[in-house]
């Protein structure tokens, strides 16, 4: 039926011949331009701390991305830093937490300790919700405190079906688009379905 329409408009056999290259160059094609959009620096490193953690690093990659973009130097207005934008009082708790006791705001510049910070902190959440990702995103970016006062409200059931239920409408868009980059980061890298 588009060929029908093509050959219609003039000099239908070279659009046919045009539409069915680009056609072809965007199937062949797609999985290039895709990583062009959604690149994955640091992937042995997100891997490593990702497994560690046992978080899928598609995950940890899609929340880099919502994040900062994967830029190192990344600040918010509130002052979060880095890759995976930690406020430096959560990340004074997490190297605590973590044993180290030598932690200064500015290693949050430092992909490595953002990313094993960020990868420790993640699973954190992951275990204190159960697995839900949908808790453990509303949670990584409105607080854990937050999340648990809307359950115990009853203002979000905490099921994806019903994220339009969250008070904060950054974070209802948030774990929008953390899952969105999940998904593609997991059909670009994993070869998962979309």
């Amino acid at each position: 039926m588009v060929l029908a329409l093509l050959k219609r408009k003039g000099n239908g056999v070279k659009r046919c011949v045009l539409f069915a290259f680009i056609i072809v160059l965007l199937i062949f094609k797609a999985g290039d331009i895709g990583r062009k959009i959604y690149p994955f620096p640091y992937r042995e490193t997100i891997t490593q701390h990702a497994v560690a953690n046992n978080i899928d690093p598609n995950l940890l990659a899609a929340l880099i991305k919502t994040e900062s973009s994967f830029d190192p130097h990344a600040n918010s207005p509130a002052g979060a830093r880095g890759l995976l934008q930690i406020m430096p009082d959560t990340g004074r708790w997490i190297a605590e937490q973590m044993g180290q006791s030598d932690f200064k705001p500015d290693q949050l510049y430092n992909p490595e300790t953002s990313i094993r910070m960020g990868a420790w902190y993640l699973a954190n959440l992951k275990d204190e919700f159960k697995g839900n990702q949908t808790l453990m995103l509303a949670a990584y970016n409105a607080g854990r405190g937050n999340v648990k006062q809307w359950l115990e409200n009853q203002h979000w059931t905490g099921e994806s079906k019903n994220i339009d239920q969250i008070p904060f409408p950054e974070t209802r868009y948030y774990i929008r688009k953390v899952m969105l980059n999940y998904k593609i980061y997991s059909y670009l890298y994993d070869g998962n379905k979309l």
